[in-house]
């Protein structure tokens, strides 16, 4: 029976322990915490940056659509494998460019949804949807790495035939 009153008294000891260690975290946090200064100049800071991707991403875009119709019309006229090969890598790397679009279009329109409810004072979901704008923002620019190294890689192949005549 001592012994049991003694476990007990050491596991209430404990749980206190783990209460008073959880509220000073608690404190600690919301001390720190970033997202309760979150303003409506926050998420419109992301605006200009997005833009600017937006505008890479098209221009990329509109390269690659010239590209597609140069080859298709030489694949037409002489059709060849390594035409082909070069259309699939073509076809690759537009679907990539247009999910770097599409994820830097929603990160945009997610941002300006998150003004909106931090002006209505929907401060909670402003601060879970900014969250989703910035990771579908890193999302985009992880997809837009992985094109530009399958855009070397191509480039390089293109290099290493002229470096093969020499």
């Amino acid at each position: 029976m001592r012994a049991e009153n003694l476990q007990i008294k050491q596991n209430a000891r404990t749980l206190r322990t783990i209460v008073q260690i959880a509220l000073l975290f608690k404190e600690q946090f919301e001390i720190q915490n970033p997202m309760e200064q979150l303003t409506l100049t926050t998420p419109a800071l992301l605006f200009s940056a997005i833009s600017l991707l937006l505008l890479a991403y098209t221009n990329r875009f509109l390269a690659y659509a010239q590209i597609v119709r140069n080859l298709h019309a030489r694949f037409k006229d002489d059709p060849s494998h390594i035409l082909l090969g070069q259309i699939k890598n073509l076809r690759r790397r537009l679907i990539l460019t247009r999910n770097m679009q599409i994820l830097g279009i929603s990160s945009l329109l997610l941002c300006v949804l998150v003004m909106f409810l931090i002006y209505v004072e929907y401060t909670l979901v402003a601060e879970v949807l900014f969250g989703i704008a910035l990771v579908l923002l890193v999302l985009s620019l992880a997809i837009s790495v992985l094109e530009i190294q399958i855009s070397v890689k191509a480039l390089d192949l293109h290099l290493s035939d002229m470096e093969e005549l020499e």
